[in-house]
């Protein structure tokens, strides 16, 4: 089955109708040759394993309270803050409130 994504100036909601998912949930919004949106939505204190991206990343928090943890830094975001990190910089997400971040990705 095809994952239909957002095109280009369609409206998207970032709050998904289920705010308490069991595990962190990653929803893929839009996709284009060089640009990705993700929803990424956990419930207080679940976390997201330490990973990479090969493209530069913004994590936005729309709601809730986030920590993003980078090698040597730990960035706290709370909603209507956001971080940027480099290209395949490792990084884990943990949540402390129930928590929806914008992730965008550009790829190169």
């Amino acid at each position: 089955m095809t994952l239909k994504h957002a095109q280009p100036l369609d409206v998207i909601a970032l709050e998904p109708a289920d705010l308490l998912p069991n595990k962190p949930v990653s929803s893929s919004l839009l996709r284009t040759p060089r640009l990705q949106l993700l929803r990424l939505v956990l419930a207080d204190g679940q976390r997201v394993p330490e990973h990479h991206v090969p493209g530069e990343i913004t994590i936005q928090c729309v709601s809730g309270e986030a920590d993003i943890e980078t090698p040597g830094n730990v960035c706290r975001l709370q909603a209507g803050t956001l971080v940027v990190l480099p290209a395949s910089m490792s990084h884990a997400v943990t949540a402390h409130a129930n928590s929806v971040l914008l992730v965008t990705v550009l790829h190169c």
